[in-house]
């Protein structure tokens, strides 16, 4: 990959961040504290449905959720740059935290996770490099499958 932008990678991959959905209830999409943004849980949405619901594991393939991890973490992309000044000015990806919806005996959390860490880094290069936790819960809101979010460093003005 080259060391080109953000910005431009985005185009090179043939995405484009999409709009930052509403909240559905009492907290904001991302919060920039500092030279930081924490962004709220993002979830698998495209125009403004979500494109898949279920366990992992059951009613969602590992490959599958994988995807959507994929896509969650667009949405993250997008969360953090809308605090941050645009996606040009995400310096640095910290920390993801990946949930997953997990049928009982289903243990391949951290290889999910990776279609939004794989992401990460074709946005950022080598900045994209974070640390991750990948979890496996019982159930997340509206039923996804997967919820990704991120701690992002805002480059230096």
């Amino acid at each position: 990959m080259s060391e080109s932008t953000a910005s431009a990678r985005l185009t090179e991959l043939g995405l484009s961040l999409p709009s930052v959905p509403a909240p559905a209830a009492a907290y904001v999409p991302a919060l920039r504290t500092g030279n930081l943004v924490y962004t709220a849980g993002q979830l698998p949405f495209v125009d403004g449905t979500l494109v898949a619901t279920g366990k992992v594991g059951d009613d969602v393939t590992a490959e599958q959720a994988t995807q959507l991890c994929r896509t969650a973490a667009l949405n993250a992309i997008a969360a953090a740059a809308s605090v941050a000044g645009g996606v040009d000015r995400l310096a640095k990806i910290v920390k993801v935290v990946v949930f997953v919806a997990s049928a009982p005996d289903f243990t391949g959390q951290p290889a999910v996770a990776n279609g939004a860490s794989l992401l990460l880094q074709e946005v950022f290069g080598a900045a994209g490099v974070h640390a991750r936790s990948a979890v496996g819960v019982a159930v997340l809101p509206l039923g996804s499958p997967v919820e990704v979010e991120l701690i992002a460093e805002i480059a230096e003005d």
